[in-house]
C-alpha cells in the first residue's frame, strides 16, 4: 500500500473495523475519518487479499461445485434468467478451502476449462443437475449428481458446502447496498478469503503482513531505482 497520511493507529482501527465486516461509511464514522478515506483503505485492502488468493492451489478428494448470480434486480431461473447479474463459479473441498471465479456464461466448456485447472483428477466432483455438468461423465473426475427437484441431499452426495458459502458471501455483500460492477471480484475475493481464514486473529495477522509486503516492495523499489540513477550519473 501507498503510503498513508493516517495515523498507525487510526490505520489499525480500520483493519480492525473491516475484518469485522464494517462498512466504510460506518468506519469512518466511528473513527472520525472522511468516509472516501475510509472507502479507498478498504479498496486496498481488497486489492492486498485479491493478489494474495490469487494462486495456483489444486483440489483433491471430495469435491463440490456450482454455479451462482450476484447482483441485479431481475429474479429469475439459472442462465437465460439471470439478466444483470454476474454468474460466479465455484469449486470447495469438503473440509478445506474454496474457490471462486466471476465467470462469462455455464457453458460446459467454461466451467470444465476451470475444473481441468484447479481439480485433480480422479477427484469425486459432486455438483447438481444443471446439464452444463454432463460433461463430466465422461472426464478424468468420478461424477455425482444430485437433482435438487426431488431432494437435496443423499448422504454424501449433496453440494451443501458450496451453497453455505454462496449464502454466506451474499449475506456479506448485501450490506454494501451496491457494488460497483467493475469492483466486484475483489469483494467476491474478499469474500473467499474470510471463508478460508475464518479466525478474525488470523485474519487481522495476514493483513498486517500483506501491508508490511506491500510497503517494503515498495520501498526497495525506489532504494533500486535510486541506484540505477547513481550508477548512470
Amino acid at each position: 500500500m501507498r503510503k498513508s497520511r493516517l495515523s498507525e493507529s487510526k490505520q489499525q482501527r480500520l483493519i480492525e473495523l473491516f475484518i469485522s465486516g464494517s462498512t466504510a461509511r460506518t468506519a469512518a464514522a466511528l473513527i472520525g475519518v472522511n468516509k472516501n478515506t475510509a472507502a479507498y483503505y478498504f479498496h486496498r485492502l481488497r486489492q492486498l487479499i485479491y493478489q494474495a488468493v490469487e494462486d495456483e492451489t489444486l483440489f483433491s478428494g471430495e469435491i463440490e461445485v456450482d454455479e451462482s448470480y450476484f447482483g441485479g434486480r431481475r429474479k429469475g431461473k439459472r442462465g437465460r434468467g439471470a439478466a444483470g447479474k454476474v454468474p460466479v463459479f465455484g469449486i470447495l473441498k469438503r473440509g478445506g478451502k474454496v474457490y471462486t471465479k466471476v465467470i462469462p456464461d455455464v457453458r460446459s466448456t467454461t466451467l470444465m476449462r476451470i475444473m481441468e485447472q484447479k481439480i485433480v483428477p480422479d477427484s469425486i466432483v459432486y455438483t447438481d443437475s444443471l446439464q452444463s455438468y454432463n460433461v463430466l461423465d465422461v472426464s478424468d473426475f468420478h461424477h455425482v449428481r444430485i437433482n435438487h427437484s426431488n431432494l437435496f441431499a443423499r448422504g454424501r452426495n449433496h453440494i451443501n458446502g458450496i451453497e453455505n458459502f454462496w449464502n454466506q458471501a451474499k449475506r456479506h455483500l448485501r450490506r454494501f447496498n451496491g457494488i460497483p460492477r467493475e469492483h466486484f471480484g475483489l469483494f467476491l475475493k474478499e469474500c473467499e478469503w474470510r471463508f478460508n481464514t475464518p479466525d478474525p486473529k488470523a485474519q487481522l495477522l495476514l493483513l498486517k503482513q500483506l501491508k508490511e509486503k506491500k510497503k517494503s516492495n515498495v520501498i526497495s523499489f525506489f532504494l533500486l531505482l535510486e541506484l540505477k540513477l547513481t550508477l548512470k550519473i
